[in-house]
C-alpha cells in the first residue's frame, strides 16, 4: 500500500472517529435502524405498522383519548396521526367519533379487532423490550432517557437564540 492510500485510510478512519460523538448525524441511523428492528419484530407479531402498534398500546393504557392526546404521548406529527388513523379504523382496530364537548376535537377509541391485534402483537413487542434490557440496566434506561429529555429541550430551543448567546447575529434579509 502506498503513502498516499495510507495517509487517506488514516484520515477516513479520523473522521469516522469523529463522526461518532456527532449526535446530530448519529441520530438519524438510531432511528432507522430503530425502525427497521421495530418493522421486523411486528411481522412477527401479525403485520402491524409501528405507527399501528403504538396507538394501540396507547389506547390499551390511556384510551379512549383524543388525536391530540395520542400525539402527546408519542411525542408525534398530529397531522400524521390524523392520516393515519382513518385507515386504522377501516381496518376494524379503532373508532374515531366526534367529541360531544369539543366538537374540534375526534376521540379515538380501541375495538375488539383493535384489542386482539394488540395481543398478536403484543408478546413480541415485550420480547424486544426484554432483549434492550439485555443491553442495558433499567437504571442505564432512565438515564438514556434523561439525556433524550435534555437533548430534546435544547433542540427546541430557536435558533436565533443560540447564536445571539454565542455572539452570532442573524444576518439581514435582503
Amino acid at each position: 500500500m502506498n503513502d498516499d492510500v495510507k495517509t487517506m485510510a488514516a484520515q477516513v478512519r479520523r473522521r469516522m472517529e469523529r463522526e461518532g460523538l456527532n449526535i446530530f448525524s448519529r441520530l438519524p441511523a438510531v432511528y432507522a435502524a430503530s425502525r427497521t428492528q421495530g418493522r421486523e419484530f411486528l411481522a412477527h407479531g401479525g403485520g402491524l405498522s409501528i405507527l399501528e402498534w403504538r396507538t394501540l398500546w396507547d389506547l390499551i393504557e390511556a384510551g379512549p383519548v383524543t388525536i391530540r392526546e395520542i400525539a402527546a404521548i408519542q411525542r408525534a406529527d398530529q397531522s400524521l396521526l390524523s392520516r393515519a388513523l382513518p385507515d386504522m379504523a377501516r381496518k376494524g382496530y379503532v373508532t374515531m367519533e366526534r367529541d360531544t364537548r369539543d366538537r374540534r376535537q375526534t376521540i379515538v377509541a380501541l375495538t375488539d379487532a383493535g384489542r386482539a391485534a394488540y395481543e398478536r402483537a403484543a408478546p413480541v413487542m415485550a420480547r424486544r423490550r426484554a432483549a434492550l434490557r439485555d443491553v442495558f440496566s433499567e437504571e442505564e434506561i432512565r438515564l438514556f432517557a434523561g439525556y433524550l429529555d435534555r437533548l430534546e429541550e435544547f433542540l427546541r430551543i430557536p435558533v436565533d437564540q443560540i447564536l445571539r448567546e454565542h455572539g452570532i447575529e442573524k444576518e439581514p434579509a435582503e
